[in-house]
């Protein structure tokens, strides 16, 4: 194996002949892309009012015997049009997630991208009945399927329908390089930060699903090599549509328990070797889980020992749209793209966009046809429109930011506002230790990973009035740490390193809220002591057949402790047999050893754990081990990193240490949030206890 010496890398031999990878210095000069038939710089800015998404109708509530009531949701997948770009600008086709149905009358069946949010309540369970209907009527299943929007390349370790029931979930083999699939399309939704959800919940990628369709080839498999067993597993706990015995086809039936702390957590699709395409499309949404012990009346003012008021209101179900109600809390999804001139997504369809190698391809050599390393799009878009602008008056707000990019990592910089103050309140996982000033502190910036959210109250009240611009100083390339813009170029200032505008006008009326400065947020209690400790490695295969050219990324087992002496990676890919198996119940520290030159988000289904620290290593690539650097002292989380988590940065040259308590069994998944990275083997399988009968082998 070929580790990545991409030319932004620094790497300092020590005496011992090993590597030290130093955080973090220039840039290998990525391009924005020159694919896309539209330029950003083209379009007008900050002419669209942000959208604040509104919530999701509940279907019905379900009886629930000795605990609260089920609240039920039928939602749908759907290719829609869409008008991302501003006004003027041709309309985009997109896929969005959608109720089909409402108990209310005024429920809201709209699909869009990003979807609605799912507002849930502290150990209230939700079940949600996620449907397929990539088709071209979606009210009649006998009508013709739509392909993708977007070039799937076959030849990765994919979900693989054309396979038939023998050889799907596999990377196939071909004779000659293939062109991109236009069969039907295969989804399976994940509730990224769910917690104590069963298996048959999570989204596994290999429990995806095509939707009913008139024309699918009869060869074809319609379903994912787990979905049959969590289908039975699921049927066994009652988990159907009311009325039903078991999932329908085209569909599958999820229910989460919501017995974690308050939380903002979003969902999106999980379908193997297809995640960064069925996401770049549009489906994924907001889900809010409120009140319980760590929620927001277990705030106080510490002023007073009373609880204190936090921004509001957020949208409620009952809420017209659009609303006639001014929000205070906004939920905002931060998303990267580029387009066509005729509106439509712009997405790679050839190698050849990253790094200009024109092949050739598998299965003459060892680089895919289509897969893309890394993608960044030259267009920020926010709630499902492109530089939106949104009015605020001078006092707090409450903003829940998701990173929905692909492979981009955010800075956002509140710099630009005079007078502003940032505070964040939670994370992932719920609210922090503490309220962390981030314009004191931190420079008015908060770095976000993909899949990272963080929950900010911004206090506009001594901003004067007019107009600014939320900035980006994150890079327009791949992040490896470091502070812009000593150790990276920021990203574009016309284009990618603005976000959105606010237009800050008096205040209405006096805000009642309570200042950041004085808020105790709900006691933190902590995981119990790890009783194991499990080295991994994070690592980049490189072409074999071209220079400098990543072929895929790679998890995998790292022997021997590292932290006494030199521990031999061994990289392993999806198909592998777990390696990862915690007994139920148990409590374990995992070490993310990075010898690659890019900083990963490793996210963990199933847990919210705690972040440990973090600590320099040495590198050797000739031996292919890994050491902590026993010169090098361990760094505490940041400050924005206390409390639980979901996902966290593991940077290049270090290793990263996280503690969680793997408290339901099954079998789930650990993977890089770089989606381009997790569809070409940066995921990996890990079981929590034992096997289960009848599981797929």
């Amino acid at each position: 194996m070929k580790i990545s010496r991409r030319i932004f890398l620094k790497l300092s031999v020590t005496s011992a002949g090993s590597f030290l990878i130093a955080r973090f210095g220039g840039g290998r000069a990525y391009a924005l892309p020159v694919g896309p038939t539209l330029d950003p710089a083209s379009l007008s800015k900050f002419v669209t009012p942000l959208l604040v998404p509104p919530v999701m109708p509940k279907a019905a509530k379900i009886p629930n015997p000795g605990g609260k009531p089920v609240d039920y949701y039928e939602i749908s997948m759907r290719q829609i049009t869409q008008q991302i770009l501003p006004a003027g600008q041709p309309a985009t086709t997109v896929w969005g997630y959608g109720a089909v149905t409402s108990a209310a009358r005024s429920g809201l069946l709209i699909h869009n991208a990003p979807s609605l949010t799912i507002e849930a309540g502290w150990k209230r369970p939700v079940r949600v009945k996620w449907i397929n209907e990539l088709r071209l009527d979606p009210a009649d299943p006998s009508s013709a399927f739509l392909p993708h929007l977007l070039p799937v390349d076959p030849t990765l370790h994919w979900a693989n329908p054309p396979g038939g029931a023998s050889e799907r979930d596999m990377r196939p083999s071909f004779d000659s390089t293939p062109g991109a699939y236009s069969g039907p399309v295969p989804i399976v939704t994940h509730l990224h930060g769910a917690v104590g959800v069963g298996d048959e919940s999570d989204g596994y990628a290999e429990a995806w699903y095509l939707p009913v369709a008139g024309n699918i080839d009869p060869d074809f498999a319609t379903v994912g090599t787990w979905y049959d067993f969590f289908r039975s597993k699921a049927a066994a706990q009652g988990f159907a549509a009311p009325g039903t015995m078991a999932w329908e086809p085209g569909t599958a039936v999820f229910q989460y328990p919501v017995d974690q702390r308050a939380a903002t957590i979003w969902y999106h699709d999980h379908t193997l070797g297809m995640t960064r395409l069925n996401v770049y499309a549009g489906p994924a949404g907001f889900f809010i889980i409120r009140g319980g012990p760590s929620g927001d009346k277990a705030v106080l003012d510490v002023r007073s020992g009373l609880p204190a008021v936090l921004p509001g209101p957020a949208p409620i179900e009952a809420d017209a749209f659009p609303s006639n109600k001014t929000y205070f809390e906004i939920p905002i999804a931060i998303q990267d793209r580029s387009f066509n001139a005729d509106g439509s997504l712009f997405y790679p369809d050839s190698r050849e966009f990253f790094d200009e190698i024109a092949g050739p391809y598998i299965p003459d050599t060892d680089l895919s046809p289509i897969w893309n390393p890394e993608f960044f799009g030259d267009t920020i878009m926010v709630n499902g429109n492109t530089w939106p602008f949104h009015d605020v008056q001078q006092r707090r707000y409450r903003f829940r930011f998701l990173n929905g990019c692909n492979s981009r990592f955010l800075i956002l910089d509140f710099s630009q506002m005079a007078g502003v103050e940032v505070w964040q309140i939670g994370n992932e996982g719920g609210f922090l230790a503490a309220p962390v000033d981030l314009t004191a502190n931190h420079g008015n910036r908060l770095l976000m990973s993909p899949a990272e959210r963080a929950d900010v109250i911004v206090d506009f009240t001594n901003v004067p009035i007019g107009s600014y611009v939320l900035a980006n100083v994150g890079p327009d390339e791949p992040f490896g740490g470091g502070e812009p813009p000593d150790d990276f170029d920021i990203a574009d200032p016309s284009t990618t390193g603005q976000i959105l505008q606010f237009n800050v006008s008096p205040a209405l009326a006096p805000d009642p809220t309570t200042p950041p400065s004085f808020l105790q947020l709900p006691a933190l209690t902590p995981l119990p002591a790890a009783t194991a400790t499990r080295p991994l490695a994070l690592l980049e295969e490189m072409s074999h057949d071209f220079e400098d050219a990543p072929a895929e990324a790679l998890l995998g087992t790292v022997s021997g402790d590292p932290n006494t002496g030199a521990g031999t990676w061994l990289p392993l890919a999806w198909e592998d047999p777990v390696s990862e198996n915690p007994a139920l119940g148990a409590t374990e520290v995992w070490e993310f050893y990075n010898a690659t030159a890019d900083a990963h988000p490793i996210h963990i289904h199933e847990v919210a754990f705690e972040v440990v620290d973090r600590q320099q290593i040495l590198v050797n690539e000739t031996t292919h081990t890994v050491q902590v650097d026993g010169a090098a002292t361990p760094t505490p989380p940041e400050p924005w990193e206390t409390g639980f988590k979901d996902t966290v940065v593991a940077y290049p040259g270090q290793v990263t240490r996280v503690r969680a308590t793997f408290g339901s069994p099954g079998q789930f998944v650990w993977h890089c949030h770089i989606v381009e990275h997790e569809d070409n083997e940066m995921m990996r399988p890990y079981r929590i206890g034992p096997p289960q009968p009848g599981e797929p082998g």
